[in-house]
């Protein structure tokens, strides 16, 4: 049980570092052991913050994608809408043009137009002297 402790807060970090203390052989060994054992708590402490770092750096990255992913469908559904307007707009300004006057207008300028192409309801020229207030010029 205290190796499954010793190995959980330490790893590799305690075994390397008694290889070492046993290789130099130095003249304190405990303080050895202890600088040893604090350096690879630094480096284990620097790889975490690193690991961690890179990790955030991953999450930033793929956030920026869906984000320009997003911002790319959203133009190119912007660009579908802007073409089916045009494609309705092409279509029904054929349709307005193709007459110049509206159903409305061509039911109330009908009458207007028959009376002016009958000749009947053109005055003469001889009617329009006839109805002229005749003067007399006096000198």
């Amino acid at each position: 049980m205290e190796t499954d402790y010793l190995k959980k807060c330490f790893g590799n970090s305690l075994t390397q570092a008694l290889a070492e203390v046993a290789r130099v052989r130095p003249s304190d060994p405990i303080e050895y052991l202890a600088l040893l054992l604090y350096h690879y708590g630094n480096v284990n402490n620097d790889k975490e913050k690193k690991r961690q770092e890179e990790l955030q750096l991953k999450e930033e990255h793929d956030r920026v994608l869906k984000e320009a992913n997003m911002t790319q469908i959203l133009k190119q559904e912007e660009n579908q809408i802007q073409q089916n307007c045009e494609q309705c707009q092409q279509e029904l300004l054929p349709k307005a043009l193709s007459s110049n006057k509206t159903p409305a207008l061509q039911e109330d300028t009908a009458p207007l137009e028959k009376e002016t192409k009958s000749p009947e309801s053109q005055p003469s020229v001889s009617s329009v002297i006839a109805e002229m207030p005749q003067r007399v010029f006096t000198s």
